[in-house]
């Protein structure tokens, strides 16, 4: 049986605390697409993508936490296989909201800008995970 080292636990707990946040996020979304929430389009589509990317993102992080404890990567790689994409499960929605925001926006703010960095996050952290996977 696998046992996770407490840095993994702690973050695991801490990650699954934060499943609320994304809950109340969902509350907010379902206030947008019943119209109780004045927005455009495009803010109904970043506000769907951002939500719809912090739960994917968070399940698939948590999973990363867990096969990185089966990994021989060390230090920074071991880091960035078990956290690059929790990380990016918080700056890809950021980007999402944040550049949504404001009243009436038809276009996104310059906030958009973590978008890529979060997807450099993303990618970062899978194919650490999956190279310090296949090297066992």
């Amino acid at each position: 049986m696998l046992e996770l080292s407490a840095a993994a636990a702690t973050t695991a707990g801490v990650v699954l605390l934060s499943v609320v946040a994304i809950e109340s996020g969902g509350a907010f979304l379902v206030r947008v697409v019943t119209g109780g929430v004045p927005v455009t389009p495009f803010q109904t589509s970043f506000f769907r993508a951002g939500h719809a990317h912090a739960g994917v993102l968070v399940t698939l992080g948590l999973v990363c936490l867990i096969l990185g404890e089966a990994t021989d990567l060390a230090g920074l790689w071991r880091w960035l296989g078990q956290t690059g994409v929790l990380l990016a499960a918080v700056v890809m929605p950021a980007g999402f909201f944040f550049s949504a925001m404001g009243v009436g926006r038809e276009r996104p703010s310059r906030w958009v800008v973590l978008l890529p960095v979060g997807a450099v996050l993303l990618a970062a952290g899978v194919v650490t995970l999956g190279v310090g996977l296949l090297a066992l």
